[in-house]
């Protein structure tokens, strides 16, 4: 070996070793950590374990635990929530965000729900129907029964799914419900207000709910430093930035339902409609090297959708779910950059979809035995007009087979399936007609009263937005364009989990490993091409991995009073692309505190956001920290108060960074009306002869996706 070969490795040999001997000194950290919070709850278990001695334990088929409000299970976790929780929440979105769930952000002033991961969506369900977030808005909070969190969803729940937060509600079979909350923030345009009623008569239920959303956010601040290296060897530097980003939104929401429903059968029938609009003028002001040009666009959309669905049990044990959903989107916008030349284009979209599915189970002693199919289709139509002239019709299908065991064998805990999925796709001469295969198993284990091993294994497919599989480019700027491949197929998703759970009446911890691998994924790749630079997706010989570490710890300081949450992990992400490999890694934690004060509910959250690398972008999802003050005045009216980024003039609300061979960026984005955000929320709502019985189901699954590729 030469000398120089020399130098190289041991230079490469020490990089690694070093690194190596950096990451096993965080992982330590973190494993001792999460012991030394076991090893503490084990001791405050045994000085509660006096205390308690004359509580019932309860048995719910996989662990006993006295008192505890968390019951492990193979798949997750089963959390009832406490009387002062359910008591001090207005609706769904309260009352998750004061679980604090792992890896989940719940922002209950902005109505939304975020998975702080990479691993696909989360998805949220009433009585194991996915649920709208009118559908958690008008959540009757007294129904409530538990809540299942599932980051372990089997082959039942189909594919691209992280996490599934799943509320059991019980049916109510007299009286009605109505109510409103309003909700406007304090120091910008920007609020929510909604109104629902139901009635139940009989066996009869009607539920009516509108929603009105809007806000309109400025003060913006955009700064984007890119370079592009030409084919001469030249670098090409630009800095753009904004002089005045604005953003617009008026939506409105409205659901009304009929349920027909028994103790062994319910049929519902929903009816629901959405209009949203994001007005003419809705801009960023841009500037390069104090240049300024414009970046304007504007879009409106609509959808009715229609969903039937039924539900019957057979001689106790046994059941069959059917659900039919048809949904129609349509989508006109307009976008304008006269970066560089003026470019401008007008988009019309049509959607057509049907979805439907069917599901047999029997709950049998020993396992659970269920198998079933969806089946969807969906034509989009998209005309492009203008500097964009094209028409893009694209016929997509999916069949969806599975079958599932789930059960125990003496305190082994088990659940086995296999997903068989079939996907044809038709666009212009470009056809593709593929079969997949999906298995997936689970295994826990006890390994004492409280302490309990799981270990999950899958192999899974990926398929990429419909967008990003279109024939059409778009212009994105002067020097960059978005092109779209439908050559791009779905790629292999290989992952292994192995996690260690301890629970007591007072203390939950998780210690987790995570390892996913993603061969001959779909992966960005910059094309360079006489002087402009093209942006698309191929599989090629593309692998994207990554894995981590975590610890989750929850703590019930003083029972039913104050409760805290620490949780935080290493992440470790590998992309090996055609002609690159990026690698990288980060820290993602956060905490909170609740307490529970008479009438106030006072609350505390904050988390670093999410920080990841995939292909060649490395993503910073924006930190947040939010403060918030509740006071229930009545069994029928409470106010919420809610600051998120105090003391913060601009907060962070986004960061990118771009690392291909030849276009390097940094883009961050940083927003005034989100720093120092006051928010005050009013819920009112008025019940009267409620009362319950067996655990009712709810539906949605109206489409969304209209694949109309966008900058």
């Amino acid at each position: 070996m030469s000398d120089k070969c020399q130098v190289v490795f041991s230079v490469v040999r020490n990089g690694f070793c070093s690194f190596a001997a950096k990451m096993m000194k965080e992982m330590k950290r973190l494993i001792l950590f999460s012991m030394l919070c076991m090893l503490t709850a084990t001791t405050w278990a045994q000085d509660d374990g006096v205390k308690q001695s004359s509580e019932k334990s309860v048995t719910l088929d996989e662990v006993t635990v006295k008192g505890a409000r968390t019951i492990q299970k193979v798949d997750g976790q089963w959390i009832y929530p406490s009387k002062q929780q359910i008591e001090h929440s207005a609706n769904g979105y309260s009352l998750l965000a004061k679980l604090t769930l792992p890896h989940i952000r719940v922002d209950d002033a902005q109505n939304s729900i975020t998975a702080l991961t990479n691993l696909d969506t989360v998805q949220v369900r009433i009585n194991d129907i996915i649920a709208t977030r009118e559908d958690l808005q008008t959540l009757d909070m007294q129904g409530i029964d538990h809540i299942e969190f599932i980051d372990n969803p089997g082959v039942r729940y189909g594919e691209d799914i992280a996490y599934i937060i799943n509320i059991k509600v019980k049916k109510p079979v007299s009286g009605y419900v109505v109510g409103t909350q309003l909700t406007n923030t304090l120091t910008t345009v920007n609020g929510n207000e909604s109104l629902f009623g139901k009635i139940n008569y009989g066996h009869s239920e009607f539920a009516l709910s509108y929603d009105l959303d809007y806000h309109n956010f400025k003060g913006a601040e955009y700064n984007e430093q890119a370079a592009y290296e030409l084919e001469s060897g030249d670098i090409a530097s630009i800095h753009r930035y904004s002089l005045n980003k604005q953003s617009r939104n008026l939506s409105h929401n409205a659901q009304l339902t009929y349920s027909l429903s028994d103790s062994n059968y319910v049929f519902q029938t929903k009816l629901s409609g959405s209009s949203d609009i994001k007005p003419q003028r809705s801009n960023a002001q841009m500037a390069i090297e104090d240049m300024p040009y414009n970046d304007y666009s504007s879009s409106r959309s609509s959808s009715p959708s229609l969903d039937l669905y039924y539900h019957q049990d057979f001689r106790r044990h046994q059941s069959l779910t059917a659900n039919v959903v048809g949904t129609y989107i349509k989508t006109t916008g307009n976008t304008e950059n006269n970066e560089g030349t003026d470019y401008c284009y007008n988009t019309d979209g049509r959607t057509y979809s049907l979805w439907s599915e069917a599901i047999y189970e029997n709950r049998l002693k020993p396992f659970t035995v269920s198998a079933g199919t969806q089946y969807g289709q969906r034509y989009n139509h998209n005309i492009y007009e203008g500097d964009v002239d094209a028409v893009n019709d694209m016929h997509t299908s999916t069949l969806y087979l599975f079958s599932q065991l789930k059960g125990r064998l003496g305190k082994l805990s088990y659940m086995g399936g296999l997903g068989t999925s079939r996907r044809y796709y038709r666009q212009g001469d470009a056809t593709q007609d593929l079969w997949f295969f999906r298995p997936k198993f689970t295994v826990s284990y006890p390994l004492t009263n409280r302490l309990k091993v799981k270990y999950d294994f899958e192999i899974s497919q990926h398929t990429s937005q419909i967008a990003l599989v279109s024939n059409v480019s778009i212009k994105q700027n002067a020097m960059e364009t978005i092109l779209g491949n439908p050559d791009i197929h779905p790629n292999r998703v290989v992952s292994h989990q192995l996690k260690l759970s301890y629970s007591t009446p007072r203390f939950t911890s998780e210690l987790q490993g995570y390892y996913r691998l993603n061969p001959h994924c779909n992966m960005e790749k910059y094309i360079r091409q006489d002087g402009h630079f093209y942006q698309t997706q191929t599989n090629a010989d593309n692998e994207c991995n990554f894995f981590y570490i975590d610890t989750y710890n929850q703590w019930d300081i003083i029972p039913e009073k104050l409760t805290a949450t620490v949780y935080g992990g290493i992440y470790r992400f590998f992309n090996f692309g055609e002609d690159y490999t990026h690698t990288y890694t980060s820290f993602n934690g956060g905490c909170s505190l609740q307490a529970y004060l008479g009438r106030w509910t006072l609350g505390a959250y904050a988390d670093n956001g999410w920080n990841f690398m995939e292909g060649e972008h490395r993503g910073h999802q924006a930190p947040a920290w939010y403060i918030t003050c509740n006071y229930r005045m009545s069994d029928a009216l409470s106010i919420s108060l809610y600051a998120q980024h105090p003391f913060s003039q601009h907060p962070l609300t986004n960061k990118t960074e771009v690392m291909s061979r030849y276009v390097q960026k940094e883009i961050s984005q940083h927003h005034r009306d989100y720093g120092n955000m006051l928010t005050l929320k009013l819920s009112y709502r008025l019940d009267r002869g409620r009362k319950y019985r067996d655990i009712q189901r709810s539906m949605n699954h109206s489409d969304k996706e209209t694949g109309i590729l966008s900058k």
